[in-house]
């Protein structure tokens, strides 16, 4: 497996987004547990969750648990970049709610470090901007966690270019991460990829195939991907993953999975080298 860099440590090129093993439509945890385990196999060392994956108000943090079993059977576990995210909130009623307030920001990012078994956690992510709170509190928040070795490296998430540079500043030039919505359908975070490449900051594409019920979609919806993908014998998802990977070198897409072959053919994306036309076809797309 290839590597890309996250900060100081070095992580597979593609990661595995854990939400759709905790969310609606989750399936039985065997399941779960065999795709974590899959995605170990195909030399996966970086997983993507958050507290907020859960369905119900009595289970917050359930994807965070499910990854702390799951690295803890395996002989590969300790070499997981394990990324975690606080401010966004389930109640329980299938809506998404915002806290960007530093007292449950460090609530959160205590109850994580809980739930996953650690003494710091990984790289920390401010899960979404709340406009209630100002941006810088919510950032200043995360940096008190890095400074107190609560973390070990932070990011954000759902951030513009501004915010992006806001926080750069606020943690002292030590931003790692931005994780950002990007795929074929959602490029219009094209400007927030350059400003991370410019500051030599991975970039997170989060739903790079598309979301959980479009991802089987998404050779139908975009015909450039599904055609380049039959010539290449393999599958419109990897054609997608391998053409953010050439992106650039601090792109690390974190496709979701829920079953162990699709992140088996997600990882076998970097191995997948597009041709200067084939890249400018889908740009195009």
């Amino acid at each position: 497996m290839d590597t890309r860099r996250i900060g100081d440590v070095d992580v597979s090129a593609v990661g595995l987004g854990a939400m759709p093993m905790s969310i609606e439509g989750r399936p039985d945890e065997a399941r779960s547990l065999a795709t974590i385990r899959a995605a170990l196999d195909a030399g996966i060392t970086l997983i993507d969750t958050a507290d907020a994956y859960h369905l119900h108000a009595d289970d917050v943090g359930h994807n965070e648990t499910l990854i702390a079993k799951a690295l803890a059977s395996h002989d590969r576990g300790r070499d997981v970049l394990v990324a975690t995210k606080g401010g966004h909130l389930r109640p329980g009623d299938g809506s998404w709610t915002l806290d960007g307030s530093p007292r449950h920001l460090k609530e959160a990012c205590e109850a994580s470090l809980r739930r996953l078994g650690v003494e710091a956690i990984g790289l920390y992510q401010f899960h979404r901007p709340d406009p209630r709170v100002p941006y810088a509190e919510s950032v200043g928040a995360i940096r008190d966690l890095l400074d107190e070795g609560k973390i070990r490296m932070a990011g954000i998430s759902n951030a513009d270019p501004e915010q992006i540079t806001l926080a750069n500043e606020i943690l002292g030039g030590r931003l790692v991460a931005v994780q950002n919505q990007f795929s074929p359908a959602f490029r219009s975070s094209e400007p927030e990829l350059r400003r991370c490449d410019e500051l030599g900051i991975a970039f997170l594409p989060w739903s790079p195939l598309g979301g959980i019920s479009r991802a089987g979609e998404l050779g139908s919806a975009h015909a450039a991907f599904a055609t380049i993908a039959e010539a290449r014998g393999v599958s419109p998802q990897r054609v997608c993953l391998a053409w953010m990977l050439a992106k650039s070198p601090v792109v690390v897409p974190i496709p979701g999975a829920s079953r162990p072959e699709t992140i088996r053919d997600s990882a076998a994306a970097v191995d997948l080298v597009l041709t200067a036309d084939e890249l400018a076809e889908l740009d195009a797309a």
